[in-house]
């Protein structure tokens, strides 16, 4: 991504917010702390911004950064295990260069996907509040306006993610069904010129109960690859 483009700019700005006092506090201190496996890290412990090209076609929405997962390498969904599922799938099915995703300099490259979340910092026992979701939209407002010029479907990992999505897609100026449609995995929702569809999150209890499979996972991605138009 040019580093003078407006999604660059805005992800600089997101790495720079401080709005969450609660949230602040947590990054920083995991930051700190560390986990033993990583004692030779020097955490990144800031908001993590969105991860992919500017023209991306397909955007998939998370959660929120794990804290010793994005939290600790600065990028969306990398070092940790829900992140080696995503890539593995992203990979699988075309979407990525590589199949791991394990630091910010390891070459990864999206081929017209951008990862993101609807909070962007890591939060205790990975649940924000709702108002830290709210305080947070208006950064994934702002990304999803400077993506829509390309942006042709959504793929958004489990129900908080969605309900965060939801608004935050009406904000940014598409037409959002009402009332809202619920989150079920593999539910499909066209917005106006954009497809948007239900994943379960690829978090360990997903995958490691088998509630999420990797095939289930690539057939989302196929899916949402195909209404996007990308081989």
């Amino acid at each position: 991504m040019d580093d003078s483009s407006a999604l660059a700019r805005l992800d600089r700005r997101v790495a720079d917010c401080g709005a969450c006092p609660r949230l602040v506090d947590w990054r920083e201190e995991v930051a700190r702390t560390k986990r033993a496996a990583f004692a030779d890290w020097t955490y990144w412990g800031r908001p993590v911004p969105g991860f992919g090209p500017e023209d991306a076609r397909l955007v998939i929405i998370g959660l929120a950064p794990a804290a010793h997962g994005g939290n600790r390498t600065g990028r969306m969904f990398t070092g940790d295990r829900s992140g080696d599922v995503l890539y593995q799938a992203l990979y699988d099915v075309g979407l990525a260069s590589q199949p791991t995703s394990v630091s910010i300099d390891d070459g990864l490259e999206l081929y017209s996907v951008r990862v993101t979340a609807p909070v962007h910092c890591a939060p205790p026992a990975n649940k924000p509040t709702p108002g830290e979701r709210d305080t947070c939209r208006p950064w994934l407002v702002q990304e999803l306006k400077l993506l829509r010029p390309t942006l042709k479907a959504a793929v958004v990992l489990g129900a908080f993610g969605w309900q965060a999505a939801l608004p935050a897609f009406a904000e940014a100026g598409w037409t959002v069904p009402r009332p809202r449609p619920s989150f079920a995995h593999g539910t499909r929702v066209a917005l106006d010129g954009l497809d948007l569809f239900g994943c379960f999150h690829v978090s360990q209890r997903n995958t490691f109960t088998g509630r999420l499979t990797t095939e289930m996972l690539r057939e989302v991605l196929r899916t949402a690859a195909d209404a996007a138009g990308l081989p």
